[in-house]
């Protein structure tokens, strides 16, 4: 059974179809992203799966639970870490990671052993008994990303991970979703970035007009599980200019941004691209 399933999912908000018939799997081991430009339906899909928002038809299930009829149960049982959340102004870190723990049902000892493995991983020790209110964005984000893993979830529902965080420690979470999937656990990322996508993930889906466009494989380190077969298979960001056709200049991924300038049409190709072999 799939880790996550997302059946023929739809919400609308009024007249605007914001998911319209989503389907994707993601199976233990993998590392799943989930990359669309802006109103493509990735913020409503990741609502409904963790139980933010009532689907209007179609069926979610995250690690057996249905969301909507258990969205406390799915909380406890998945890791979330949503896109620019923050912790609560009143509570420190320690605080408010060991208030995390007791909702999780956690032994205090265990909490306290994962909040002192995740501040050496992060490097935020010195900032435990900080108001978060003091910390700055990439300090809560930290927090953040150390709530969702606390309890060593089966399944996380990640929302752009490394927003925030300095190079140095964006590679050390690269590397950390990488192995954590790999340990035979579900984890899904929603990014505009096409470049972290490519980095990190074992497969991807490319979702537009609230729709599932296309889903692809990739070997670690992004490179296409296909490509000693197919010495012709396209570079991911080809792929999703290919597929997001309607997608506005300004919608597109942030690397599409640095890696594009003047596209005038899908058949022109950036010459740095044709440079670069990509």
């Amino acid at each position: 059974m799939a880790a996550i399933r997302v059946d023929e999912l739809c919400k609308s908000y009024g007249s605007v179809r914001a998911v319209d018939g989503m389907d994707f799997r993601v199976e233990r081991g993998e590392l799943f992203g989930f990359l669309g430009p802006n109103g493509a339906g990735k913020t409503t899909t990741i609502r409904a799966l963790t139980g933010q928002i009532a689907p209007d038809g179609g069926d979610v299930r995250v690690l057996g639970c249905d969301p909507t009829a258990e969205p406390i149960e799915t909380r406890r049982r998945v890791g979330i870490l949503p896109e620019q959340g923050s912790p609560p102004s009143f509570l420190t870190p320690r605080e408010y990671l060991e208030f995390v723990g007791s909702v999780r049902d956690l032994e205090p000892e265990y909490v306290a052993e994962r909040i002192d493995r995740w501040t050496d991983r992060l490097g935020f020790g010195g900032k435990l008994d900080t108001l978060h209110t003091d910390l700055s964005r990439g300090q809560q984000q930290k927090v953040m990303i150390a709530q969702a893993f606390l309890h060593e979830p089966d399944a996380v529902l990640i929302d752009e991970p490394l927003a925030n965080l300095d190079p140095l420690v964006q590679e050390q979470v690269k590397r950390f979703l990488v192995a954590y999937a790999a340990d035979d656990n579900a984890v899904f990322v929603s990014t505009h970035n096409i470049d972290v996508a490519e980095s990190i993930c074992t497969r991807v889906g490319i979702v537009a007009d609230g729709r599932m466009v296309t889903e692809r494989s990739l070997a670690k380190g992004g490179e296409d599980a296909d490509a000693d077969a197919d010495a012709d298979a396209d570079p991911l960001l080809e792929v999703f200019l290919r597929e997001v056709t309607d997608a506005d200049a300004r919608d597109l991924p942030s690397s599409a941004h640095d890696r594009i300038e003047g596209k005038a049409g899908d058949s022109e190709r950036d010459p740095r691209l044709e440079a670069t072999g990509r």
